[in-house]
């Protein structure tokens, strides 16, 4: 039972070297099964004493013992991993915890989105991926990355990666999901009345987990992208945002051509509206960045 160990004691079950290696055993021998299932895969007491270098199997079931109820669930048919087991062998294999590779500065397409030059750098900072302007010397995004997206991956691979992991987190976020535990997300949108951002969106949705304590930040305009009626629209235009990152939508806000507003107050509500040529897709948002409806319009008169 774990209901009464405090974090400290979980993490300290994975002081001791055999634990740790009957974590990796446990993974390890579950990937070379060749059954094929939907759940996860149960290995029995011998089958785990094959794969793990210990002096006998007393002390084997001293250390599965330990680690059932937290890292393990023991069943009739034998042990597999839990969903913090899962969590903890997986960033133990991938090497997680080591430094990532040096990477950049790399030049890479877009425009920044405070003085709109076409000079952008990607490069890695504490682990972190970010966007720099080498124009105006300012950060236009980041975001986190783990060292084996580094690690395993050449320059043009890992910039797809990362935006690929940007536009996932999106769309979770937007479905108040977190995507670093799952929890419910809660959103409010505040207003930057002092920013250098450009006036086009003068609007940050923030999302916060009350479980994981992360919070994520999103300009109003963006946080709409990966809206189905965003990806249909654009993908009518040719244009694919799933396949972009965020730095390469700053165009679009510099220039003037993907706006916020607010509409009403008390309670607040928010209209952003997406241009491409003669053509444009209006959202309209409640007060936690929610859009509750949607819809195509044409230029008329010159305006929107």
């Amino acid at each position: 039972m774990t209901e009464n160990r405090s974090a400290a004691d979980i993490f300290r079950l994975l002081a001791d070297d055999t634990r740790v290696d009957i974590l990796r055993a446990v993974a390890v021998a579950q990937y070379e099964l060749e059954e094929v299932g939907s759940g996860a895969a149960v290995l029995a007491f011998s089958e785990i004493y094959d794969h793990v270098d210990v002096e006998n199997t007393s002390k084997l079931s001293y250390h599965l013992g330990e680690l059932t109820g937290t890292y393990l669930r023991k069943s009739e048919d034998g042990y597999s991993l839990s969903h913090a087991g899962e969590r903890i062998v997986r960033f133990i294999l991938s090497g997680n915890y080591e430094q990532p590779e040096a990477f950049g500065p790399e030049p890479v397409n877009g425009v920044c989105v405070f003085c709109g030059e076409n000079a952008l750098e990607a490069s890695l900072s504490h682990q972190f991926f970010r966007i720099d302007c080498t124009a105006c010397e300012q950060q236009v995004t980041g975001q986190p990355i783990t060292p084996a997206q580094v690690n395993t991956r050449d320059g043009d691979a890992l910039i797809r990666s990362v935006k690929l992991r940007s536009t996932e987190d999106a769309r979770q976020i937007r479905q108040r999901m977190c995507p670093e535990c799952g929890a419910h997300l809660s959103a409010d949108v505040i207003h930057v009345s002092e920013s250098a951002l450009p006036d086009a969106d003068p609007f940050v949705v923030t999302s916060s987990c009350e479980e994981c304590l992360r919070e994520y930040n999103s300009p109003l305009t963006y946080s709409v992208v990966y809206h189905p009626a965003s990806i249909a629209f654009h993908w009518n235009h040719g244009v694919d945002v799933t396949t972009r990152g965020i730095w390469e939508f700053h165009e679009y806000v510099y220039d003037g051509l993907w706006t916020s507003e607010r509409t009403a107050t008390d309670p607040d509500e928010y209209e952003v509206v997406l241009r491409h040529g003669d053509d444009a897709v209006r959202f309209y948002l409640d007060s936690t960045a929610t859009v509750v409806r949607t819809e195509r319009v044409r230029r008329e008169s010159g305006v929107f």
